[in-house]
């Protein structure tokens, strides 16, 4: 796994990389969700660059890959370590108010989608009720 600046946008990137492609599936919803949302800008990265990372990712899990070629969308160990890369409460915040909407971008949130949002806002000790009042006051 290729290392980032803790709190970079390179390391917000790649979580939301991991949430567009948890599921198996890229969808087209989700990237033009991505426009909508201006996510580029609110996390500080071009979007060249956001397409690298998550082309990264990808090369990075398809190397993990276990003996049968079998590839672990969702590894334990790697969600903790790309979680532990953002430590400041803000970015916190911004990357768990974008993953879940890039998550509803399809009209439903899958189950693995489901099981990282949970996740990372128990790890980060975040809840619905504190992104609504936090961006409600924005």
């Amino acid at each position: 796994m290729r290392d980032y600046p803790v709190n970079s946008p390179e390391a917000m990137a790649r979580i939301l990389a991991m949430f567009i492609i948890s599921d198996g599936v890229m969808d087209e919803r989700e990237l033009d969700t991505i426009e909508e949302l201006n996510l580029f800008e609110l996390i500080g990265i071009e979007r060249k660059r956001f397409l690298e990372v998550l082309m990264r990712y990808c090369d990075d899990i398809s190397a993990e890959a276990d003996d049968n070629g079998l590839i672990h969308l969702i590894d334990p160990e790697r969600v903790d370590y790309l979680f532990d890369q953002i430590t400041d409460y803000q970015k916190r915040l911004l990357i768990c108010a974008l993953a879940l909407d890039l998550c509803k971008a399809d009209d439903t949130i899958s189950e693995p989608e489901m099981a990282l949002l949970r996740h990372m806002m128990k790890r980060w000790h975040l809840t619905l009720e504190i992104l609504e009042r936090e961006f409600s006051r924005a």
